[in-house]
C-alpha cells in the first residue's frame, strides 16, 4: 500500500484517504472573463505530463481534508516530497535520483511469498 505523508497531520496514511488535485503552482488569472477561449482552454485543460517528478496538488479528504503539494515520480509513483499549500515549489534537483527502468532493473528481486512450510527460495 501506498503512504502519503500529510503535512497538515505530520503522519503518514494510506492513499486510499487522499485525492489527487491536479498540478500543482498553476498560475490562475485575475482576469478569466477578459481572455480567448483558446487561452481559456489552455489554462483549464491543458497541463503538462512529464516523465519523472511531477509537482501535484493532494487533498487529504478523510483527515484534515486540505489540500497540500507533493513532489511525486510518475514512473515509480514514489513521493519525495510533500508540503503545505501556498508555500513555493522548493527548489530541489532531482535529476541526481534515479526514479527511471534502470533502477527498477537493478534492484534485488523480491522473495516470492512463501508458503507455510516452504523453504524461501525453492518452489515445487
Amino acid at each position: 500500500m501506498l503512504l502519503i505523508r500529510c503535512p497538515y497531520c505530520e503522519e503518514e496514511r494510506p492513499e486510499l484517504e487522499f485525492r489527487h488535485a491536479g498540478e500543482a503552482h498553476v498560475v490562475r488569472s485575475g482576469e478569466l472573463a477578459s481572455i480567448s477561449d483558446e487561452d481559456f482552454e489552455k489554462f483549464f485543460f491543458i497541463r503538462s505530463n512529464p516523465k519523472g517528478v511531477v509537482f501535484e496538488r493532494w487533498r487529504h479528504i478523510h483527515g484534515c481534508a486540505r489540500f497540500f503539494n507533493a513532489a511525486r515520480s510518475t514512473i515509480t509513483d514514489r513521493f519525495y516530497l510533500t508540503y503545505k499549500a501556498g508555500e513555493p515549489k522548493p527548489e530541489v534537483d532531482f535529476s541526481a535520483i534515479d526514479t527511471g527502468p534502470a533502477a527498477w532493473a537493478n534492484r534485488e528481486p523480491a522473495e516470492p511469498n512463501v508458503a507455510a512450510g516452504a523453504e524461501p527460495g525453492k518452489s515445487d
